[in-house]
């Protein structure tokens, strides 16, 4: 589990195929402390394990249905790239649950200043707006934000100026693809509605015990 909050912005030194699937190389330093083989890392919200560990760079595997339902296939060397070190047992957890499980890619389509804050509007397919809810959080390239404002087929997120200066976000143009995970408690909800008939929680019961 990760909390989404960066902990440092990586550089990509290497994409290469690999039988299907694909070998990714990230140049980095801090999330390279106490890691091990075998460890989880977050690269751009997308939980991957460690496969070798060399001097200012680890090694992961990419599966192919990580390169079918992520943008890390897309990456070039010299990109960058958000990096998350699983959060340990009983450790502080500073933005909300991310499992790093990409739920969708969303596109941006509007960048624009707003005082010291960056608003972004993010276009995002119906499978993920259906659980986006305005002052929600989700995970954008595996940052944890709030969601600001909804429209019919995008949500909007204002960075405050030290979230700027640490995500990947305000360094991508508009149309640059993100990875998006939505908060997984709205999933688990749905998933409990639609059993009610057999286990009685409704709307109500939720309203009651201060979920909804």
């Amino acid at each position: 589990m990760f909390s989404g909050i960066v902990e440092e912005i990586g550089t990509v030194r290497a994409l290469q195929a690999r039988g299907g699937g694909a070998e990714l190389t990230i140049a980095c330093r801090a999330v390279l402390e106490g890691t091990r083989v075998g460890d989880s890392i977050s690269v751009d919200g997308v939980c991957l394990t460690v496969t070798r560990l060399s001097e200012g760079a680890f090694v992961a595997g990419l599966q192919p249905v990580t390169l079918r339902l992520s943008t890390l296939g897309r990456l070039r060397p010299g990109d960058l790239v958000n990096l998350e070190r699983s959060v340990p047992a009983g450790g502080r957890l500073g933005g909300h649950y991310v499992q790093g499980h990409v739920d969708g890619v969303g596109r941006i389509v509007a960048l624009r200043g707003e005082g010291e804050a960056l608003v972004a509007r993010i276009a995002a397919p119906p499978e993920v707006m259906r659980y986006v809810v305005e002052r929600g959080f989700i995970a954008v390239d595996g940052a944890s934000l709030t969601v600001a404002a909804l429209h019919d087929d995008s949500f909007s997120v204002s960075l405050v100026y030290h979230t700027q200066q640490h995500i990947t976000l305000p360094r991508k143009g508009v149309g640059a693809l993100v990875n998006l995970e939505v908060d997984v408690i709205a999933k688990y909800v749905e998933r409990l509605l639609g059993q009610a008939p057999r286990t009685g929680l409704t709307m109500e019961l939720l309203r009651q015990a201060g979920y909804a």
